[in-house]
């Protein structure tokens, strides 16, 4: 399946189910973005200054959701996130490959 990126997209959301879009540029705090996603044109206001590569919510997620990016959980979230927020280390946990989860009901 082929998917247009809009020229000057500021972020890219990879999968209908993500949580998240990664920035494709610098992003700074109150800075309003654009993106498109399957024919519609979103924007969001940003929360916190977000370097390329990092990941933006694109909706309010309670903490413990199990977080989503290119439509596969990346981890579960520590606290919760507004839309427009900085999603990384501070506010997601890892599931995979964590030794104290190891044999938990419900884990990745």
């Amino acid at each position: 399946m082929r998917e247009d990126i809009l020229t000057g997209a500021d972020v890219i959301q990879m999968h209908a189910d993500d949580h998240v879009a990664t920035a494709l540029k610098d992003l700074q705090a109150g800075e309003d973005i654009t993106f498109v996603f399957n024919g519609n044109r979103f924007q969001l206001t940003v929360l916190n200054d977000i370097p390329f590569g990092h990941k933006v919510a694109l909706s309010h997620i309670p903490e413990g959701t199990k977080v989503k990016k290119y439509g596969e959980v990346i981890g579960q979230a520590s606290i919760a996130i507004e839309a427009g927020q900085h999603v990384h280390i501070h506010n997601i946990e890892g599931l995979r490959g964590r030794g104290d989860q190891a044999g938990r009901e419900g884990t990745v």
